[in-house]
């Protein structure tokens, strides 16, 4: 394991343009479990209701009520959005790319990246955001902030549910709002997402040659999640790439490291 930090260190140093394609596990090695101890302290009292043993069970429980499905998500938004996560992996990371030509595209909601002070303009959050509401039909593409209602939630930690006027509701059609979080076909894609996907598809474009255009194209068009890395098998169509464990090396022009 240390000669592969070691060698990952040396590839990042010499790139000169990374992709980081990061997921749950990265979050998870900052401190982000959804499990064991963690889950005990914020959610035991939920556990014992409704029996789930994690944050992320939790998320499709049958919860009695609006005030307390918002109790629920309101102390899992808050730890896991706006709490920093206890170890500085993220800190860690941009240390290594702060002053290369990167970018980061990740299926993490937890905002980490941002908080530990990647460019936003050079972020790709795919799946959601924790710290954003939409309405839940959706009446309207259009997403809100929500930190300042997840905190007035908190203030009711102790207790299974909110008061009713601190539901969120959407301020078009007046419907329950929800996450803004690629669960199903309800998911929200707004402009910020919009400009964020280009952002990325511009940048994979403009760095690779004609070859590997063709492929991140199909890839982006087919999924809109595009793993850079995690397929092994289809990497092997690019010449003088070496795959290992934790990343794959286009010698040609780019680097890429993958969690």
């Amino acid at each position: 394991m240390r000669e592969a930090i070691e060698q990952l260190k040396q590839i990042t140093s010499e790139a000169e343009t990374v992709v980081i394609g990061a997921g749950s596990g990265l979050s998870t090695s900052a401190g982000f479990t959804y499990s064991g101890e963690r889950f005990e302290k914020y959610f035991s009292d939920f556990a014992v209701k409704y029996g789930f043993q994690d944050m992320y069970s939790g998320g499709f429980a049958p919860f009695a009520s609006l005030e307390e499905r918002w109790a629920y998500w309101s102390r899992y938004i808050m730890i896991n959005r706006y709490i920093d996560p206890p170890k500085p992996v993220y800190n860690n990371i941009l240390s290594l790319v702060r002053n290369k030509d990167y970018f980061v595209l990740t299926t993490n909601v937890d905002h980490c990246f941002q908080k530990a002070g990647f460019d936003k303009e050079r972020l790709f959050y795919t799946q959601g955001d924790y710290g954003l509401f939409q309405c839940s039909e959706p009446c309207h593409q259009k997403t809100y902030d929500n930190e300042k209602q997840i905190r007035a939630m908190w203030e009711f930690r102790n207790e299974m549910k909110i008061p009713s006027e601190l539901v969120p509701h959407c301020p078009v059609c007046g419907k329950p709002m929800s996450m803004n979080l690629r669960a199903d076909d309800t998911f929200v894609t707004d402009e910020g997402w919009d400009q964020a996907a280009t952002r990325y598809q511009r940048f994979i474009f403009s760095r690779l040659n004609s070859a590997a255009e063709k492929h991140f194209d199909f890839a982006f068009r087919q999924t809109s999640i595009i793993d850079v890395c995690a397929d092994r098998a289809s990497m092997q169509q690019f010449s003088e790439t070496d795959v290992s464990e934790n990343c794959c090396i286009l010698r040609n022009k780019c680097n890429f490291m993958r969690h």
